[in-house]
């Protein structure tokens, strides 16, 4: 396993955090704009959503290849013990999120017999299922249901950022970013 140099992530690990936060942001709206849509038009919106989240789901394996490739900056030596726990926790059900939500979405899609195009470029094989529509349909409600927690914890996520930069001024946001001075 390759060290990272200092307390900065590296600028790969940045790029990938930084596009796969601003495609979640993103393809969450498109849902929500989805949902007061109805027929060929809500439909071809949920396409794009379910293009997104492949895209998403792409970009999380290779972030969590990179991750376990090349070892991130240590925890800030000022964090107590119980925001290391959370910190480790909470990017641990990122990742669960950000590969089960496509996943589960791509499984539900595959039940509904519905098909799951990439943008009009090609269209993505279902998964080797039967078509059961009910459980399409709990599966479409997990992942909702999933999504919200993902926004919830970004929520967190967000907050804790600013706890560090705002009130511990421990520079920890500046990991994150290649501008800043982390002072970990």
């Amino acid at each position: 396993m390759q060290a990272e140099r200092g307390t900065r992530y590296s600028g790969v690990a940045m790029l990938l955090h930084w596009v796969i936060a601003i495609l979640v942001i993103m393809n969450w709206q498109i849902a929500e704009r989805a949902e007061g849509l109805d027929g060929p038009l809500r439909g071809e919106v949920m396409g794009y959503h379910k293009a997104w989240g492949i895209t998403i789901l792409v970009l999380t394996l290779a972030r969590l290849a990179w991750r376990l490739s090349h070892k991130p900056p240590a925890l800030a030596s000022t964090l107590k013990a119980w925001e290391r726990a959370l910190a480790r926790t909470t990017h641990t059900i990122f990742y669960v999120l950000l590969i089960g939500l496509p996943l589960g979405g791509w499984l539900a899609n595959s039940l509904a017999g519905r098909p799951l195009s990439y943008f009009g470029l090609f269209n993505i094989p279902g998964f080797p299922v039967g078509e059961n529509k009910e459980l399409a349909g709990a599966i479409f409600d997990a992942h909702a249901a999933g999504g919200t927690f993902l926004l919830l914890l970004i929520v967190l996520h967000v907050a804790g950022a600013l706890k560090h930069t705002f009130f511990d001024k421990d520079g920890n946001l500046w990991r994150m970013l290649p501008f800043g001075t982390p002072k970990a």
